[in-house]
This record gives C-alpha cells, structure tokens and sequence, in this order.
C-alpha cells in the first residue's frame, strides 16, 4: 500500500487495466485535478470477479504497462489486493480504511462502471464507506440518472461543482464530473489485438 500522510485527500482508482491505456490517465488525471486530490492510488487488481479471466494478462504485465501510462507522480500504482488476497472492492476499502487512519478517501470509477455497480458484492457498503467520484465516459453519460446505484442514493449526490469537497465528505455522497472523454477501452484493445 502506497504511503500517504495523515489529512491528505486521495483517490482509490482500481481496476483490471487490461490492458491499461491514455483513457484510464485520463480519468486519473481528471480526478486528481477535479477532487482537488493529493495522490491518486492506481490499483491493480488480480482479476474482476464480474469478468472473465481467460483473456487476462499476467498482473505484473498489467502493473508495469500501468507505471507507464500514469505519468503523473502524484499517481501510485499499486498492485497490494493480490498481496493481502483481496477480491471484493468492499474488503479493499475495509483494509485501506482500517490501514491509514486520518486520510481521506474517495473511490474514482469510469461511469461505464456505474451501469453495473448494483451487481457489485456488497455494493452498498462500498457507497457507504467512502464518497465516490464517478468521471464521464463515453456512452454513459447518462447512466447517473439511470443507474441503481444513482437511484438509491440519489439523495447523497453532491453537486459537481462541489467536486473539490468530496474527499472530504462523509460517506455516502457521490458526484458525477463531466469532462473531456477518451473513446479507448480495453475490450476494444483486446479485440483489436486478435
């Protein structure tokens, strides 16, 4: 787990990365400035649960490719669920939580995630655990009106003019940033390769 100090604000960006590409910098780079964050922590994971792991590259293929497209130093890639054998997202921000007391948390997803957040193990404790910042993608612009998830806690939305608070927000509040979007992912990537 990367170090961080006490009354700093980071950003949790987790996800396969497979592979990783300039949207998911994008989307890193777009947090970090919009949440008004100090780090933002890549995480690699061993493999999504809700996907297949057949066409999954090696995690230090992943973690290495991943150094290459952060960029910014502010960003550190990560890679510490398969060392604590983490699965669940849930259990993830449970560990970092109980880990680094006096920091302040926020979870970053592509709005693409948002679609399918309610099939997410524990998907509730996750909105209830720390704020979530979901950034524009591509084809799901609109899925904060639409998803479970922005039905059920519509009531925690914040303003995303507000973005810069949210690290510092008690859970559950999210918000939605509209932004430059990047036309890449890594299904596509995948596809292309074959």
């Amino acid at each position: 787990m990367p170090h961080v100090e006490k009354g700093q604000a980071v950003g949790l960006f987790g996800g396969s990365f497979n592979p990783p590409h300039a949207g998911h910098a994008l989307v890193a780079e777009i947090a970090l400035r919009r949440l008004a964050l100090d780090q933002l922590w890549w995480i690699v994971t061993p493999g999504n649960p809700l996907k297949s792991s057949t066409e999954l590259a090696p995690l230090a293929e992943r973690l290495k490719l991943s150094e290459a497209v952060a960029g910014d130093p502010r960003i550190k890639v990560t890679a510490f669920e398969a060392a604590h054998h983490l699965r669940y997202t849930a259990d993830t921000l449970a560990l970092v939580r109980a880990r680094n007391p006096g920091v302040d948390f926020v979870w970053v997803m592509g709005a693409d995630g948002l679609r399918d957040f309610h099939r997410w193990q524990r998907w509730q404790q996750i909105v209830m655990t720390f704020p979530i910042a979901v950034i524009d993608r591509p084809g799901s612009t609109l899925s904060f009106l639409s998803s479970m998830v922005a039905k059920t806690f519509d009531y925690a939305r914040v303003d995303e003019a507000d973005a810069p608070l949210l690290a510092r927000m008690r859970a559950p509040a999210w918000t939605f940033i509209h932004g430059p979007r990047s036309r890449l992912s890594s299904t596509a990537i995948r596809a292309a390769r074959k």
